[in-house]
């Protein structure tokens, strides 16, 4: 841990434009996304429609398409896109010399509510 941020490791581990999930004691699993510009995304690992694990859907650009129903979420905001409503809680993420960090305080608050 850094001060105020989880070190998950580095950004390699993560593929390019796909996810790897973080467990989360008592709470629910954090999606931790990588997109093909390198840019990272923490979301909590359900989508707001039928809890599907965003995890396992196909990045596009700066969002994640539901392996479930084909729902897109905002990486950002963690939005449905397009006509479909809801929203995922999001966490703070950043890459700080190769390795990928997170809220520790968001994370803790976002498994909380869940």
């Amino acid at each position: 841990m850094i001060g105020d941020w989880i070190d998950i490791g580095p950004l390699s581990a993560i593929p390019s434009r796909g996810a790897r999930t973080v467990p989360v004691a008592g709470g629910e699993e954090i999606a931790i996304f990588r997109t093909g510009d390198d840019a990272v995304y923490a979301l909590v690992n359900r989508c707001p429609h039928k809890q599907g694990p965003l995890s396992q859907g196909i990045v596009h650009g700066h969002a994640v398409a539901c392996p479930l129903h084909n729902w897109r979420i905002n990486l950002a905001s963690g939005e449905a896109i397009g006509d479909d409503k809801g929203c995922v809680p999001t966490i703070p993420a950043k890459v700080d010399a190769g390795r990928v960090l997170i809220s520790r305080l968001h994370a803790v608050t976002s498994a909380l509510a869940a």
